[in-house]
């Protein structure tokens, strides 16, 4: 016999159907503090940063490119990488550094 069946043949044969569902609940619970709620504002604190980008501000994507914002559009951002280079990227690809999150990356 394997260890799970002798688990099984040890524990009692009648349990309440109200232990189960509180068990249910309680890893539910468990699974959105630990993974869900940290996620969730993890993702707020991105999408804040993103809309306060502002020409000058020092960023880095999600590729690795450092650079300065060198102007702010709807939907892009254009990033001065060296003295004469500038390339436009998305909003969504610019991640806050630990430096501009107070210290969270």
């Amino acid at each position: 016999m394997n260890i799970l069946n002798m688990f099984l043949l040890q524990a009692p044969q009648q349990q309440s159907s109200w232990s189960g569902i509180l068990m249910i609940v309680l890893l539910f619970v468990i699974f959105w503090l630990f993974f869900i709620r940290p996620q969730n504002k993890r993702a707020k604190e991105q999408q804040k940063f993103r809309e306060s980008l502002q020409k000058g501000d020092k960023i880095v994507t999600i590729g690795g490119i450092h650079g300065k914002v060198d102007e702010v559009r709807e939907h892009t951002v254009v990033v001065s990488v060296d003295h004469n280079t500038k390339i436009e990227f998305e909003k969504s690809a610019i991640i806050p550094n630990a430096s501009q999150v107070g210290g969270a990356a």
